[in-house]
């Protein structure tokens, strides 16, 4: 009997330095799924071929993937913690005619600027839009933002704007830090003296948010009645736990907690739990890299992709694919090839011992605004 070809993938991220979790979090998302599957898609065996990036580096991440590509011979690309190594990247995915599955990096125009690009993760914008609405519901009318000042802030920033304005409020400051920023004093001062309803800030995960954080509660902010507000990229689940106490009670919009309610997420937290135990709960990263993986298994089980096929057919059959993730429903938007997903309003809480990220409002189908 002939032996079936492995189905190679590229993945791309972050495994050293900084941003090493995110790798780990990838890794471990697709195990789970290669786990429960027999380690194969469409009933091909799978061999992996990570490239590491660490941190923003496209033009690394540019030689890593026409390496994988012209080398290795790879079927896929994926992977991609940031939206510059996604781009770069992209344009290798489209010379080369692969399919280039992001499984994080969150600017808007990822898709649109590359024609093989399917997104499983979020986009910025499609997690902030829906915060500033709810916040508006709160009657939380006038506020300030602290963002990063990169592309993924500035996309935050412009949504969450967009969002509070299009409802008639009003944004008192609009205030960029410099990425990397570990002194939060003159801002804080800043918004003190401004006293908004409430201040909406977005940093990269990782130790900014905790610092940010730990700067608010040390200068009173609550105390002074201003309202604090985030993506959930300030309390990623694969750290909450370090950091609990410093966001208790603090409001975020995400597409995924770990506390989720579904049979889904039930049998992806359990699987996580029996591989990994306690010491790594699964985070977006991990969810995404999943669903990923589960994404190229409906695309290529589809008849569009003709039994398995590359370049423009299997990027067609990603084309309305929808999945039952542990993270909700989610489908892949036919023309954009972008995700469209639930968008939940979350609340820090400890629960039976742990920090969590509760779940009490949400928002359906959410697409990128494109903003």
């Amino acid at each position: 009997m002939a032996r079936v070809r492995p189905l190679r993938i590229g993945v791309i991220g972050s495994w050293s330095g900084p941003y090493a979790g995110g790798g780990r979090q990838f890794d471990a998302g697709m195990a789970v799924w290669l786990a429960a599957h027999n380690q194969n898609i469409a009933g091909r065996p799978v061999e992996l071929l990570r490239r590491d990036v660490p941190g923003s580096a496209p033009d690394q991440a540019r030689r890593h993937a026409l390496d994988l590509v012209e080398s290795e011979r790879v079927d896929l690309l994926a992977g991609l913690d940031f939206s510059s190594n996604a781009y770069a990247v992209g344009s290798v995915a489209t010379q080369a005619k692969l399919p280039l599955v992001v499984m994080n990096a969150a600017s808007s125009g990822i898709t649109a600027r590359c024609p093989f690009a399917v997104r499983v993760s979020f986009t910025i914008g499609q997690v902030t839009l829906p915060l500033a609405r709810w916040a508006l519901q709160q009657g939380l009318r006038d506020v300030c933002t602290v963002v990063a000042d990169y592309a993924s802030g500035v996309d935050a920033e412009s949504a969450f704007v967009s969002g509070i304005t299009a409802g008639g409020g009003r944004v008192g400051a609009m205030l960029r830090v410099p990425l990397a920023t570990l002194d939060y004093s003159a801002y804080m001062l800043r918004l003190r003296e401004l006293k908004p309803q409430a201040v909406f800030f977005f940093l990269p995960s990782g130790q900014m948010p905790a610092t940010f954080l730990k700067f608010w509660r040390d200068r009173g902010m609550a105390d002074a009645g201003i309202r604090l507000l985030a993506t959930g990229d300030a309390t990623d689940d694969h750290y909450l736990e370090g950091i609990g106490e410093l966001a208790d009670g603090l409001v975020t919009s995400h597409h995924y907690s770990f506390a989720h309610e579904s049979p889904a997420n039930r049998r992806f937290t359990s699987a996580f739990q029996a591989e990994y135990g306690d010491h790594l709960r699964p985070g977006y990263f991990a969810v995404a890299a999943h669903d990923a993986l589960a994404a190229i298994d409906a695309a290529m089980a589809s008849p569009v992709a003709h039994g398995g096929a590359v370049g423009e057919r299997l990027v067609d059959a990603f084309r309305g694919v929808r999945l039952d993730s542990p993270r909700g429903p989610i489908e892949i938007d036919a023309h954009t090839r972008d995700i469209v997903q639930t968008v939940y309003i979350r609340r820090v809480e400890r629960r039976e011992g742990r920090w969590v990220n509760r779940e009490f409002e949400h928002f359906e189908r959410v697409r990128d605004p494109g903003v």
